[in-house]
Protein backbone atom coordinates (compact mmCIF):
# COMPACT_ATOMS: atom_id res chain seq x y z
CA UNK A 1 0.00 0.00 0.00
CA UNK A 2 3.03 2.42 0.62
CA UNK A 3 5.02 1.58 -2.26
CA UNK A 4 1.75 2.15 -4.68
CA UNK A 5 1.08 5.69 -3.06
CA UNK A 6 4.77 6.33 -3.37
CA UNK A 7 4.32 5.40 -7.03
CA UNK A 8 1.22 7.94 -7.53
CA UNK A 9 2.67 10.69 -5.39
CA UNK A 10 5.70 10.13 -8.54
CA UNK A 11 3.81 9.86 -11.08
CA UNK A 12 1.72 12.61 -10.00
CA UNK A 13 4.71 14.75 -9.79
CA UNK A 14 5.75 13.81 -13.12
CA UNK A 15 2.73 14.62 -14.74
CA UNK A 16 2.77 18.13 -13.30
CA UNK A 17 6.07 18.62 -14.41
CA UNK A 18 5.98 17.56 -17.96
CA UNK A 19 2.67 19.31 -18.41
CA UNK A 20 1.80 16.57 -20.75
CA UNK A 21 5.03 15.93 -22.63
CA UNK A 22 4.79 13.05 -25.08
CA UNK A 23 8.53 11.93 -23.31
CA UNK A 24 6.46 11.43 -20.17
CA UNK A 25 3.53 9.33 -21.41
CA UNK A 26 6.02 7.53 -23.57
CA UNK A 27 8.33 6.52 -20.23
CA UNK A 28 5.52 5.40 -18.15
CA UNK A 29 4.12 3.29 -21.28
CA UNK A 30 7.88 1.49 -21.05
CA UNK A 31 8.02 1.39 -17.79
CA UNK A 32 10.96 3.70 -17.33
CA UNK A 33 10.40 4.46 -13.77
CA UNK A 34 12.39 2.41 -11.56
CA UNK A 35 16.59 2.58 -11.55
CA UNK A 36 16.30 5.41 -13.91
CA UNK A 37 13.84 7.99 -12.66
CA UNK A 38 16.44 10.50 -11.90
CA UNK A 39 17.51 10.49 -15.44
CA UNK A 40 13.98 11.07 -16.62
CA UNK A 41 13.34 13.64 -14.52
CA UNK A 42 16.37 15.41 -15.08
CA UNK A 43 15.41 15.03 -19.17
CA UNK A 44 12.04 16.21 -18.68
CA UNK A 45 13.32 19.46 -16.78
CA UNK A 46 15.76 20.34 -19.32
CA UNK A 47 12.85 19.78 -21.73
CA UNK A 48 10.66 22.24 -20.04
CA UNK A 49 13.40 24.74 -19.63
CA UNK A 50 14.32 24.75 -23.67
CA UNK A 51 11.07 24.94 -25.59
CA UNK A 52 11.10 24.48 -29.21
CA UNK A 53 9.41 28.19 -29.98
CA UNK A 54 12.57 29.05 -27.83
CA UNK A 55 15.10 27.10 -30.14
CA UNK A 56 13.06 28.73 -33.20
CA UNK A 57 13.15 32.07 -32.22
CA UNK A 58 17.11 32.43 -31.18
CA UNK A 59 17.76 30.27 -34.81
CA UNK A 60 15.54 33.18 -36.54
CA UNK A 61 17.09 35.54 -34.94
CA UNK A 62 20.41 34.04 -35.83
CA UNK A 63 19.59 34.02 -38.98
CA UNK A 64 18.80 37.61 -39.26
CA UNK A 65 21.99 38.41 -37.67
CA UNK A 66 23.92 36.73 -40.22
CA UNK A 67 21.94 38.68 -42.86
CA UNK A 68 23.00 42.26 -40.99
CA UNK A 69 26.51 40.63 -40.89
CA UNK A 70 27.26 39.71 -44.59
CA UNK A 71 25.02 42.39 -45.74
CA UNK A 72 27.20 44.91 -44.00
CA UNK A 73 30.34 44.00 -44.50
CA UNK A 74 29.45 43.51 -48.24
CA UNK A 75 28.36 47.10 -48.70
CA UNK A 76 31.57 48.68 -46.74
CA UNK A 77 33.88 46.13 -49.18
CA UNK A 78 32.48 48.14 -52.28
CA UNK A 79 33.25 51.19 -51.29
CA UNK A 80 29.97 52.80 -52.35
CA UNK A 81 29.35 55.21 -49.74
CA UNK A 82 31.95 57.44 -48.65
CA UNK A 83 32.42 59.33 -45.61
CA UNK A 84 30.31 62.29 -46.22
CA UNK A 85 27.63 59.84 -46.75
CA UNK A 86 27.12 58.06 -43.74
CA UNK A 87 27.45 61.18 -42.11
CA UNK A 88 24.46 62.45 -44.06
CA UNK A 89 22.93 59.10 -43.21
CA UNK A 90 23.80 59.67 -39.21
CA UNK A 91 22.79 63.35 -39.32
CA UNK A 92 19.39 62.87 -40.94
CA UNK A 93 18.77 59.58 -38.57
CA UNK A 94 19.63 61.99 -35.48
CA UNK A 95 17.11 64.38 -36.95
CA UNK A 96 14.58 61.75 -37.44
CA UNK A 97 14.93 60.03 -33.96
CA UNK A 98 14.59 62.90 -31.88
CA UNK A 99 11.21 63.36 -33.86
CA UNK A 100 9.80 60.05 -32.49
CA UNK A 101 11.76 60.24 -29.27
CA UNK A 102 9.90 63.18 -28.22
CA UNK A 103 6.66 61.59 -29.13
CA UNK A 104 7.43 58.19 -27.33
CA UNK A 105 7.98 60.38 -24.76
CA UNK A 106 3.95 60.69 -24.87
CA UNK A 107 3.41 57.18 -25.20
CA UNK A 108 5.75 55.58 -22.18
CA UNK A 109 4.52 58.41 -19.58
CA UNK A 110 1.25 57.41 -19.91
CA UNK A 111 1.33 54.12 -20.27
CA UNK A 112 3.58 54.53 -16.69
CA UNK A 113 1.30 55.87 -14.82
CA UNK A 114 -1.59 54.49 -16.02
CA UNK A 115 -0.86 51.16 -17.74
CA UNK A 116 -2.27 51.55 -20.99
CA UNK A 117 -1.17 52.33 -24.79
CA UNK A 118 -2.28 55.38 -25.46
CA UNK A 119 -3.25 54.83 -29.50
CA UNK A 120 -4.74 58.41 -30.13
CA UNK A 121 -1.33 60.52 -29.22
CA UNK A 122 -0.57 59.65 -33.10
CA UNK A 123 -3.82 62.34 -33.62
CA UNK A 124 -2.40 64.24 -30.42
CA UNK A 125 0.93 64.76 -32.45
CA UNK A 126 -1.15 65.42 -35.48
CA UNK A 127 -3.43 67.93 -34.60
CA UNK A 128 -0.69 70.59 -33.58
CA UNK A 129 1.17 70.73 -35.94
CA UNK A 130 -2.21 70.65 -38.68
CA UNK A 131 -4.00 73.12 -36.97
CA UNK A 132 -0.57 75.47 -36.15
CA UNK A 133 -0.18 75.56 -40.85
CA UNK A 134 -3.11 77.76 -41.01
CA UNK A 135 -1.03 80.54 -38.81
CA UNK A 136 2.19 79.56 -41.15
CA UNK A 137 0.47 79.80 -44.05
CA UNK A 138 -0.94 82.86 -42.90
CA UNK A 139 2.32 84.41 -42.29
CA UNK A 140 3.79 83.29 -45.19
CA UNK A 141 1.17 85.24 -47.23
CA UNK A 142 1.79 88.27 -45.55
CA UNK A 143 5.30 88.28 -45.45
CA UNK A 144 5.64 88.23 -41.77
CA UNK A 145 7.39 84.73 -41.93
CA UNK A 146 10.22 86.30 -43.83
CA UNK A 147 10.30 89.43 -41.99
CA UNK A 148 10.07 87.99 -38.53
CA UNK A 149 11.32 84.96 -38.48
CA UNK A 150 11.77 83.47 -35.00
CA UNK A 151 9.22 85.30 -33.49
CA UNK A 152 6.01 83.77 -36.51
CA UNK A 153 8.22 80.27 -35.19
CA UNK A 154 7.49 80.83 -31.66
CA UNK A 155 3.95 81.51 -32.33
CA UNK A 156 3.99 78.00 -34.69
CA UNK A 157 5.13 76.08 -31.79
CA UNK A 158 3.03 78.14 -29.16
CA UNK A 159 -0.40 77.18 -30.97
CA UNK A 160 0.84 73.43 -32.30
CA UNK A 161 2.10 72.56 -28.24
CA UNK A 162 -1.51 74.56 -27.27
CA UNK A 163 -3.74 72.75 -29.41
CA UNK A 164 -1.97 69.28 -29.02
CA UNK A 165 -2.19 69.73 -25.19
CA UNK A 166 -5.74 70.52 -25.19
CA UNK A 167 -6.72 67.33 -27.28
CA UNK A 168 -4.41 65.37 -24.85
CA UNK A 169 -5.94 66.64 -21.69
CA UNK A 170 -9.95 66.22 -23.30
CA UNK A 171 -9.27 62.86 -24.23
CA UNK A 172 -7.57 61.99 -20.83
CA UNK A 173 -11.52 63.71 -19.20
CA UNK A 174 -13.70 62.45 -21.82
CA UNK A 175 -12.50 58.63 -22.94
CA UNK A 176 -10.20 57.76 -20.56
CA UNK A 177 -11.42 59.03 -17.12
CA UNK A 178 -14.68 57.02 -17.08
CA UNK A 179 -12.75 53.91 -18.05
CA UNK A 180 -10.14 53.98 -15.14
CA UNK A 181 -10.97 50.94 -13.26
CA UNK A 182 -12.31 49.23 -16.40
CA UNK A 183 -10.65 46.25 -17.99
CA UNK A 184 -7.66 47.14 -19.85
CA UNK A 185 -8.95 45.70 -23.28
CA UNK A 186 -11.69 48.44 -22.96
CA UNK A 187 -9.49 51.45 -22.51
CA UNK A 188 -6.99 49.98 -25.14
CA UNK A 189 -10.41 50.05 -27.84
CA UNK A 190 -11.10 53.40 -26.35
CA UNK A 191 -7.77 54.95 -27.70
CA UNK A 192 -8.33 53.37 -30.99
CA UNK A 193 -11.57 54.57 -31.41
CA UNK A 194 -10.38 58.15 -30.39
CA UNK A 195 -7.75 58.03 -33.21
CA UNK A 196 -9.86 57.07 -35.79
CA UNK A 197 -12.48 60.37 -34.46
CA UNK A 198 -9.36 62.77 -34.53
CA UNK A 199 -8.46 61.72 -37.97
CA UNK A 200 -11.64 61.59 -39.88
CA UNK A 201 -12.60 64.72 -37.94
CA UNK A 202 -9.58 66.76 -39.19
CA UNK A 203 -10.58 65.03 -42.69
CA UNK A 204 -14.04 66.16 -42.30
CA UNK A 205 -13.02 69.96 -41.78
CA UNK A 206 -9.54 70.58 -43.56
CA UNK A 207 -10.25 67.94 -46.56
CA UNK A 208 -8.03 64.68 -47.04
CA UNK A 209 -5.42 66.65 -49.33
CA UNK A 210 -1.51 67.45 -48.07
CA UNK A 211 -1.34 70.37 -47.13
CA UNK A 212 2.12 72.34 -48.04
CA UNK A 213 4.19 73.81 -45.07
CA UNK A 214 5.85 77.23 -46.33
CA UNK A 215 9.15 77.32 -46.70
CA UNK A 216 11.12 79.44 -43.81
CA UNK A 217 14.24 81.17 -45.77
CA UNK A 218 16.52 81.46 -42.14
CA UNK A 219 16.00 77.70 -42.21
CA UNK A 220 17.26 76.83 -45.76
CA UNK A 221 21.09 75.96 -46.51
CA UNK A 222 24.20 74.61 -44.98
CA UNK A 223 26.27 74.74 -42.02
CA UNK A 224 29.70 74.18 -42.72
CA UNK A 225 31.80 71.54 -40.74
CA UNK A 226 35.52 71.55 -42.19
CA UNK A 227 34.46 69.31 -45.12
CA UNK A 228 31.34 67.98 -43.78
CA UNK A 229 27.85 70.08 -44.57
CA UNK A 230 24.79 69.57 -42.16
CA UNK A 231 21.76 71.34 -43.59
CA UNK A 232 20.15 74.18 -41.27
CA UNK A 233 16.86 72.40 -40.41
CA UNK A 234 18.49 69.58 -39.59
CA UNK A 235 20.29 70.98 -36.92
CA UNK A 236 17.94 73.31 -35.81
CA UNK A 237 15.29 70.00 -35.28
CA UNK A 238 18.27 67.95 -33.38
CA UNK A 239 18.97 70.85 -30.72
CA UNK A 240 15.29 71.65 -30.48
CA UNK A 241 13.94 68.35 -29.48
CA UNK A 242 17.32 67.85 -27.49
CA UNK A 243 16.32 70.89 -25.53
CA UNK A 244 12.86 69.96 -25.32
CA UNK A 245 13.65 66.95 -23.74
CA UNK A 246 16.33 67.79 -21.49
CA UNK A 247 13.80 69.96 -19.81
CA UNK A 248 11.21 67.87 -19.77
CA UNK A 249 13.54 65.01 -18.08
CA UNK A 250 14.71 67.61 -15.54
CA UNK A 251 10.63 68.77 -14.94
CA UNK A 252 10.40 65.13 -14.28
CA UNK A 253 13.15 64.03 -12.54
CA UNK A 254 14.21 67.42 -9.91
CA UNK A 255 10.50 69.15 -9.27
CA UNK A 256 7.99 68.47 -6.99
CA UNK A 257 5.49 67.37 -9.34
CA UNK A 258 7.50 65.41 -11.25
CA UNK A 259 8.86 63.37 -7.98
CA UNK A 260 4.90 63.16 -7.30
CA UNK A 261 4.07 62.19 -10.85
CA UNK A 262 6.90 59.43 -10.65
CA UNK A 263 5.38 58.61 -6.81
CA UNK A 264 2.14 57.87 -8.70
CA UNK A 265 3.22 55.86 -11.12
CA UNK A 266 5.30 53.31 -8.82
CA UNK A 267 1.86 52.88 -6.45
CA UNK A 268 -1.34 54.96 -7.26
CA UNK A 269 -2.56 53.81 -3.56
CA UNK A 270 0.09 54.84 -1.77
CA UNK A 271 0.49 57.79 -3.60
CA UNK A 272 -3.09 58.62 -2.69
CA UNK A 273 -2.87 58.29 1.11
CA UNK A 274 0.71 60.57 1.19
CA UNK A 275 -1.62 63.33 0.07
CA UNK A 276 -0.91 63.40 -3.93
CA UNK A 277 -4.03 64.12 -5.93
CA UNK A 278 -3.09 61.62 -8.41
CA UNK A 279 -5.85 62.82 -10.73
CA UNK A 280 -3.85 66.17 -10.87
CA UNK A 281 -0.68 64.12 -11.23
CA UNK A 282 -2.14 62.09 -14.61
CA UNK A 283 -3.70 64.76 -16.44
CA UNK A 284 0.08 66.58 -15.92
CA UNK A 285 1.41 63.41 -17.44
CA UNK A 286 -1.32 63.85 -20.26
CA UNK A 287 -0.23 67.85 -20.53
CA UNK A 288 3.55 67.20 -20.95
CA UNK A 289 2.68 63.88 -23.53
CA UNK A 290 1.13 66.82 -25.55
CA UNK A 291 3.45 69.15 -25.49
CA UNK A 292 5.88 66.87 -26.18
CA UNK A 293 3.70 66.16 -29.43
CA UNK A 294 3.53 69.46 -30.32
CA UNK A 295 6.62 70.56 -30.76
CA UNK A 296 7.59 67.19 -32.48
CA UNK A 297 4.76 67.71 -34.84
CA UNK A 298 6.30 71.15 -36.08
CA UNK A 299 9.23 69.79 -36.05
CA UNK A 300 8.66 66.85 -38.45
CA UNK A 301 6.61 69.41 -40.61
CA UNK A 302 9.80 71.40 -40.86
CA UNK A 303 11.67 68.28 -42.05
CA UNK A 304 9.04 67.23 -44.47
CA UNK A 305 7.09 69.90 -45.69
CA UNK A 306 3.88 68.81 -45.60
CA UNK A 307 1.00 68.14 -42.97
CA UNK A 308 -1.97 65.85 -43.64
CA UNK A 309 -4.80 64.73 -41.65
CA UNK A 310 -3.28 60.80 -41.56
CA UNK A 311 0.74 62.38 -40.64
CA UNK A 312 0.25 60.82 -37.81
CA UNK A 313 0.09 57.05 -38.12
CA UNK A 314 3.34 55.75 -39.21
CA UNK A 315 5.24 58.52 -36.92
CA UNK A 316 3.11 57.33 -34.25
CA UNK A 317 3.88 53.33 -34.94
CA UNK A 318 7.62 54.26 -35.07
CA UNK A 319 7.47 56.36 -31.48
CA UNK A 320 5.56 53.30 -29.66
CA UNK A 321 8.28 51.17 -31.45
CA UNK A 322 10.60 53.59 -29.63
CA UNK A 323 8.96 53.51 -26.57
CA UNK A 324 8.99 49.62 -26.43
CA UNK A 325 12.54 49.61 -27.56
CA UNK A 326 13.66 51.58 -24.54
CA UNK A 327 11.61 50.25 -22.57
CA UNK A 328 8.09 51.36 -22.02
CA UNK A 329 7.07 53.41 -18.84
CA UNK A 330 10.97 54.69 -19.16
CA UNK A 331 11.60 58.24 -19.85
CA UNK A 332 15.51 58.08 -20.50
CA UNK A 333 14.45 54.76 -22.42
CA UNK A 334 11.88 55.99 -24.58
CA UNK A 335 14.72 59.35 -25.59
CA UNK A 336 17.36 56.40 -26.24
CA UNK A 337 14.59 54.36 -28.44
CA UNK A 338 14.06 57.06 -30.62
CA UNK A 339 17.32 58.34 -31.61
CA UNK A 340 18.72 54.64 -32.13
CA UNK A 341 15.32 53.52 -33.78
CA UNK A 342 16.04 57.00 -35.99
CA UNK A 343 19.81 55.91 -36.62
CA UNK A 344 18.75 52.19 -37.64
CA UNK A 345 15.94 53.30 -39.93
CA UNK A 346 18.29 56.24 -41.69
CA UNK A 347 21.72 54.06 -41.90
CA UNK A 348 20.09 50.11 -42.22
CA UNK A 349 18.80 50.16 -45.52
CA UNK A 350 22.10 51.06 -47.26
CA UNK A 351 23.97 49.24 -44.76
CA UNK A 352 22.23 46.51 -44.71
CA UNK A 353 20.51 45.86 -47.72
CA UNK A 354 22.65 47.67 -49.97
CA UNK A 355 25.38 45.14 -50.34
CA UNK A 356 23.18 42.28 -50.78
CA UNK A 357 21.95 44.26 -54.81
CA UNK A 358 18.78 45.30 -53.42
CA UNK A 359 17.64 47.52 -56.18
CA UNK A 360 15.45 49.94 -53.45
CA UNK A 361 16.62 49.51 -50.16
CA UNK A 362 15.38 52.65 -48.95
CA UNK A 363 12.45 51.36 -49.79
CA UNK A 364 12.34 49.15 -46.62
CA UNK A 365 13.06 51.56 -43.97
CA UNK A 366 10.02 51.03 -42.32
CA UNK A 367 10.28 46.91 -42.65
CA UNK A 368 13.53 47.38 -40.97
CA UNK A 369 11.94 49.37 -38.32
CA UNK A 370 9.07 46.88 -37.45
CA UNK A 371 11.53 43.89 -37.55
CA UNK A 372 13.97 45.52 -34.99
CA UNK A 373 10.35 46.24 -32.72
CA UNK A 374 9.72 41.89 -33.26
CA UNK A 375 12.81 41.40 -32.63
CA UNK A 376 13.24 43.45 -29.34
CA UNK A 377 9.78 41.62 -27.88
CA UNK A 378 10.94 38.42 -28.55
CA UNK A 379 14.51 38.79 -27.18
CA UNK A 380 14.52 41.41 -24.94
CA UNK A 381 10.39 42.45 -23.88
CA UNK A 382 11.37 44.52 -21.42
CA UNK A 383 13.59 46.87 -23.54
CA UNK A 384 17.02 48.39 -23.52
CA UNK A 385 16.64 50.13 -20.00
CA UNK A 386 13.31 48.72 -19.01
CA UNK A 387 12.61 46.05 -15.73
CA UNK A 388 10.67 43.37 -15.28
CA UNK A 389 7.15 44.33 -13.80
CA UNK A 390 5.71 42.89 -11.04
CA UNK A 391 2.20 41.28 -11.25
CA UNK A 392 0.72 44.33 -9.28
CA UNK A 393 1.88 46.81 -11.39
CA UNK A 394 1.33 44.78 -14.44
Amino acid sequence: MVKSLSALLFIREGERLAEGSFWFLAAREEGLFGSGQGLIMEWMKVKKRIAVTDFLMWLIGAVILVFIIGGSIATISEGKYSARHWFDFIVFGLAQGSVYALIAMGYTMVYGILRMINFAHSEVFMSGPYTAYFFAAYFHSTGFLDRFPIFSLLVIFLVSMSTSTLIAVLLERVAYRPLRNAPRLIPLITAIGASFFLQYTYRGLFGSGFQAYPVIKMLEGQILLGELRILRFHAVVIIAAALVMLGLYLFVQRTKMGKAIRAVSEDKEAASLMGIDMDRMIVTTFVIGGMAAGAAGVLYAIMYKQVHFFMGFIPGIKAFTAAVLGGIGNIPGAMLGGIFLGLIESIGPSLFLDGWGIIAPYQLKDAIAFTVLVLVLIFRPTGILGERLTVKKA
